[in-house]
């Protein structure tokens, strides 16, 4: 959601806030104005660990050190204001990447040292979450949030911004991670997720891949069996045409989500659903949500694209809320390799 030139006016009392992200491989600094109005989102992607098949954490932290002070500066040029002006800086502080987590965080905690204003740390995941609330500003809670991403499945409910609890998450391989993985099986590269999803439109989803968890009645996720199901397909059927393969797999992957997510909201009785996460930018599986949301009486949000992959706009807006409800975090908060919602 861009501002328009007369949302840019700066106004005496308007808030902006600097947002970092870091916890993977995108460097992104973003300006947020007010708590959902995006005055700049700048992400730089790290191409080099296409040449790995996937993240080299130590080689993600080298390139997060390169790229953060020309990100930064490339976000204020953008908004259109310079240091004086930011009222605060929010930077990802779990879950992620240390080294990569370890450039960031205190890059942000130094900014608001010198710059003489408050810092807020913010977990990754509740960043995804308040990307929902930049596209849909009057969004309010309870709602349901299923987190999409390539480190992480989560099914939430959010009680109220900042407070969740969570109804299941995955038990071992990321919904992302699965796509990666199989996209990979299939010579496709990394990250293998988009190019995985259009080899799938020109293939016919005939192969009987399992459904994880179909017969359980838990709402937690599980991704591992299904990638390995492939694996030992492609083994046996070397002959197996590519795009019927990922269109299998991408309907077996689809359909273990849209389960979990119709059985929470029969569970919980909310009939809002917020997904996002860079899965959420899945055509296939924004098309199923929809007629799923007709189908069982449910009001469906999803991000655009740009919002769904790691962005720093979703982490000022988290950063935003967390400084009125709970003040600015100590100087001393430690990045953190892994921390949950809920």
């Amino acid at each position: 959601m861009n501002s328009s030139a007369a949302d840019s006016a700066v106004r005496p009392h308007d808030r902006f806030c600097l947002g970092i992200e870091t916890s993977c491989d995108e460097t992104a600094a973003s300006v947020v104005k007010d708590r959902t109005i995006v005055l700049s989102n700048i992400v730089s992607s790290q191409l080099i660990h296409s040449q790995y098949g996937g993240v080299v954490p130590e080689l993600a932290a080298r390139a997060h050190a390169r790229l953060i002070v020309p990100v930064i500066l490339a976000a204020l040029e953008s908004a259109g204001i310079n240091w004086s002006q930011i009222s605060c800086i929010a930077a990802t502080h779990s879950p992620g990447l240390l080294g990569a987590l370890l450039t960031g965080l205190p890059f942000a905690k130094a900014l608001s040292y010198s710059l003489d204003i408050p810092f807020v740390g913010v977990n990754h995941l509740e960043g995804h979450i308040f990307a929902l609330r930049l596209e849909h500003p009057n969004l309010s809670p309870p709602f349901l949030a299923a987190i999409l991403s390539g480190g992480h499945t989560e099914l939430l409910v959010v009680e109220e911004w900042c407070s969740y609890r969570e109804l299941g998450s995955t038990l071992d391989d990321a919904c992302g991670e699965a796509f990666d993985k199989v996209a990979k099986l299939l010579g496709l590269g990394y990250p293998g997720g988009a190019s995985l999803e259009n080899l799938a439109r020109k293939g016919k989803p005939g192969i009987p891949f399992p459904v994880p968890l179909q017969d359980s009645g838990s709402l937690d996720f599980s991704f591992s069996g299904l990638k390995t199901a492939v694996l030992y397909y492609l083994q046996d059927h070397p002959k197996a045409r590519p795009e019927d393969v990922a269109a299998s797999f991408q309907e077996s992957a689809i359909t273990a989500v849209t389960n979990r997510i119709v059985r929470a909201v029969k569970t919980t009785g909310l009939h809002t659903v917020g997904v996002t996460g860079g899965v959420a930018a899945n055509r296939r599986l924004r098309d199923r949500l929809k007629l799923l949301a007709e189908k069982h009486d449910f009001r469906l949000l999803v991000p655009c694209p740009e919002y769904c992959t790691d962005n720093a706009a979703m982490i000022a807006a988290a950063g935003i809320e967390r400084l009125d409800r709970f003040g600015p975090s100590p100087l001393n908060l430690p990045a953190l390799a892994r921390a949950r919602l809920g």
